[in-house]
């Protein structure tokens, strides 16, 4: 692969990074960097409203649905460039998850349909995949689609939907068959959030957040024609979506705005006298991650550029998402470390995001680390639990 850019790929991030600059407000910079799930949705709405104007809501998508025809190399650089200059990560349901199942397995009344508010911002979804008892293994999954002439009446609870609050629709996994293999019996419907029937109630976590979400389906009508695809073809559906969420659980451009951030805070915080970033054992363990993360970026871009490999693009992107998730559990480490005492303060969103709650006992940089600490113990489970992926990574790989 070449290591250095084209004129013409320079160009292009040059071109980005002035919107960037020109665009961004440096209010909405600082509440997107503060962090992982804000309390409001609406600098999101506003930035996918923005990009859409522009063409560049959906960087990987085909150009017939509304994607820019940027090359993989320039999705990469406009998502890296977003991230380093703090614009508010627009929501990956939509764009990442059932969008392109959308435009790959939908109808084309369904891609009119769904398609323009999804790219717009103005349709926010859901995920409704794991259940009590079928997380990582979904072919364990009991909710029901029944079909009862033009509706699905669907029964069935959903857990760790996160910010189901937030959002209008949902695609969900259901069984439409029990007679046959479970994974030839389930198929995917998308829902209006809002249909009676369906509760959503929050799960508090260990930060003291609220941003996963249990969703019960009580007898929930739903027109067959929101089914995607044919009854039954909700696993091939389902492998596709989690192919795409693992290759970006990586999400190798906040491992870069976590560098710097790190490197923000250890140039601040003191310890003996003298800057944390001037130790030389955390200098060390910062280098070291720094080069896992350039590891890391190019592995990411191997995959994308769909680069000769003798292993399948599923066991690859088990891999990313591995590697990925470890690696920023172990950033999000460096940066409590950096913040030494500092950390011992857990900021609720709410106080985090206030105009009026700086403090010069807790520097600027404080909210927000010890929350995302606590929250991304749990980045190697969803999306599928780290040991779920290293055994589709032997099984397919190296056939154990």
């Amino acid at each position: 692969m070449k290591l250095k850019l084209d004129p013409a790929d320079e160009a292009f991030r040059a071109e980005v990074r002035a919107f960037l600059h020109d665009t961004l407000p440096n209010e909405v910079r600082r509440r997107s960097q503060i962090g992982m799930h804000p309390p409001h949705d609406d600098d999101r709405r506003w930035w996918n409203r923005i990009l859409n104007d522009k063409g560049w809501a959906a960087p990987h998508w085909p150009t017939e649905y509304g994607g820019p025809g940027w090359s993989h190399l320039q999705a990469h650089l406009f998502e890296y460039e977003c991230r380093i200059a703090g614009a508010p990560e627009l929501r990956w349901q939509g764009l990442r998850l059932i969008g392109p199942v959308l435009y790959k397995f939908g109808t084309e009344e369904q891609k009119a349909r769904f398609l323009p508010g999804i790219l717009s911002g103005q349709t926010m979804w859901a995920q409704g995949f794991s259940e009590p008892g079928a997380g990582s293994d979904l072919a364990l999954l009991r909710t029901s689609a029944v079909l009862d002439g033009d509706h699905y009446v669907i029964n069935g609870q959903k857990i760790w939907t996160t910010e189901a609050n937030y959002s209008d629709w949902g695609f969900f996994l259901v069984r439409t068959d029990n007679t046959v293999k479970p994974q030839r019996g389930i198929s995917m419907i998308v829902l209006d959030l809002k249909s009676p029937g369906v509760t959503v109630r929050g799960i508090p976590t260990i930060n003291g957040e609220c941003s996963t979400w249990e969703v019960f389906l009580d007898n929930v009508r739903v027109p067959k024609d929101q089914l995607i695809g044919t009854p039954g073809s909700g696993w091939d559906q389902g492998k596709f979506l989690l192919g795409n969420e693992r290759t970006a659980s990586a999400d190798i451009e906040k491992s870069w705005s976590d560098l710097r951030r790190i490197r923000r805070i250890a140039a601040q915080q003191r310890r003996n006298g003298r800057p944390v970033l001037d130790d030389p054992l955390f200098a060390a363990r910062l280098n070291e991650a720094e080069l896992m993360v350039q590891a890391l970026e190019w592995s990411v871009l191997r995959v994308l550029c769909n680069a000769p490999s003798e292993h399948p693009v599923a066991a690859r992107a088990s891999v990313l998402k591995v590697r990925g998730s470890e690696l920023q559990q172990r950033l999000n480490e460096l940066m409590v470390q950096a913040l030494g005492a500092h950390s011992l303060r857990v900021y609720r969103s709410e106080e985090a995001f206030s105009p009026d709650g700086a403090d010069p006992l807790w520097p600027d940089h404080v909210p927000g680390v010890t929350v995302d600490l606590l929250y991304q113990r749990a980045l190697t489970i969803y999306g599928g639990a780290r040991e779920v992926q290293k055994n589709i990574i032997a099984k397919l790989a190296f056939d154990f």
